[in-house]
């Protein structure tokens, strides 16, 4: 799985950290993020087959934020470009 841009995209997160994978994002005025994922075939088969996904998060010790993953373009993002 890597994450993707997308034409709605307004930044690019980790852009200059090459420890870390450049991660494309729309960022709303609340600070509320979007991303845009690619699975690979493998992934969509398990997936499909388990029903399951799996979330790491690094938080560095530091408060875990809110997390809401989804199968489709977030309907708060459509509603914000519009």
């Amino acid at each position: 799985m890597k994450p993707i841009g997308f034409p709605e995209q307004t930044c690019v997160y980790a852009e200059n950290q090459p420890e870390y994978l450049p991660l494309p994002a729309f960022r709303a005025g609340d600070g509320t993020i979007a991303t845009c994922w690619q699975l690979t075939w493998r992934e969509r088969f398990t997936m499909l087959l388990t029903g399951k996904m799996w979330l790491t998060v690094l938080t560095f010790n530091h408060s875990l934020q809110p997390l809401l993953p989804e199968a489709s373009k977030p309907a708060w993002l459509k509603v914000v470009l519009s």
